[in-house]
Order: structure tokens, then C-alpha cells, then sequence
């Protein structure tokens, strides 16, 4: 193997992933559109509202600035207790290897959908939105080899 590492992957390293992927595209607008206009409505309409009118505003300011948020953490969770803790991630000439005490699966590098490099991890997708998450925790001073490493590989596939 050129590069090796034991896959640690926290529900919050899954949870930054996904919040930053709401907040960058189109349904993170609409969702920051959304709470800043139940928000002027709360101010507007709090002094004569009701209290279900106020409990029903609080809900709907709260939807995507705590509700959202809690439950995606509680999902990522959800996803990390499905990983097996010995699993390990390696990279070489032929591709990607995943090896647990049960289990082994390569992917070659051809079958590599892309890699990402975010400034906390590196995402290397092995189909559309399934992939590995590698933090900079697990990759120490490696990150940039690595990355560059994949990169090659996969547009090296590409030719």
C-alpha cells in the first residue's frame, strides 16, 4: 500500500459535511430565505398573536436553525454506528482497498467518481453521495500528497 490509514469517521465530521452542503447550494438559500422571513413575521406579528401563534412561529423560526441541524447530527450518528471500527483505507496503483477481519473490497481507480478537498478533510466519492470521509486527524501531513495522489490516479483513468 503507498498510503494506509484506520477509518475514523465521527458523526460530527458527517454532520459539518452535510451542513456545508445544504448551506452551498440552493436549499440552503431557500432555507435562509425561509427563517428570515418567519423571523419578520415573528417581530411583526409577536404583540397580537396568540399563544399557539407564537408557539407555531418559534417552531418555524426554529426548523432550520435547531431542528435541521439536530437531526441531521442525529442521522450522521445513525450512519457512523453502521461502520466497523477495525475498517482500514488504503491507496495504491490500482486503487482504493477496503479491508475489515470480515470483509475486503477494492475500487479501482476508473470507478472513482472524484475527490474533494475541504479544509478539514478530504471526501473521496466511490458513487454519487456515498463515499469515504478522511479528516485531517486521520491524514496528519499526508493530506496534500494524498490528494494529489488521487487526483492523478483518477484522470490517469480518464485517458
Amino acid at each position: 500500500m503507498k498510503y494506509k490509514y484506520n477509518y475514523q469517521v465521527m458523526a460530527s465530521d458527517i454532520w459539518k459535511l452535510s451542513i456545508s452542503n445544504i448551506y452551498n447550494s440552493m436549499i440552503g438559500v431557500c432555507n435562509i430565505i425561509f427563517t428570515a422571513a418567519i423571523l419578520l413575521l415573528t417581530v411583526k406579528f409577536w404583540a397580537n398573536a396568540t399563544t399557539v401563534i407564537k408557539i407555531l412561529l418559534m417552531l418555524a423560526v426554529s426548523l432550520f436553525t435547531i431542528i435541521q441541524p439536530i437531526a441531521i447530527y442525529l442521522q450522521s450518528k445513525r450512519l457512523v454506528a453502521k461502520i466497523p471500527s477495525d475498517l482500514e483505507i488504503g491507496f495504491d496503483d490500482y486503487g482504493i482497498h477496503i479491508m475489515t477481519k470480515n470483509q475486503n473490497s477494492k475500487f479501482e481507480w476508473d470507478k472513482i467518481k472524484g475527490v474533494y478537498k475541504k479544509p478539514n478533510m478530504l471526501i473521496i466519492y466511490t458513487a454519487h453521495k456515498q463515499g469515504y470521509i478522511l479528516t485531517n486527524k486521520i491524514l496528519g501531513v499526508q493530506k496534500e500528497d494524498l490528494y494529489d495522489y488521487i487526483l492523478d490516479k483518477i484522470n490517469m483513468g480518464q485517458h
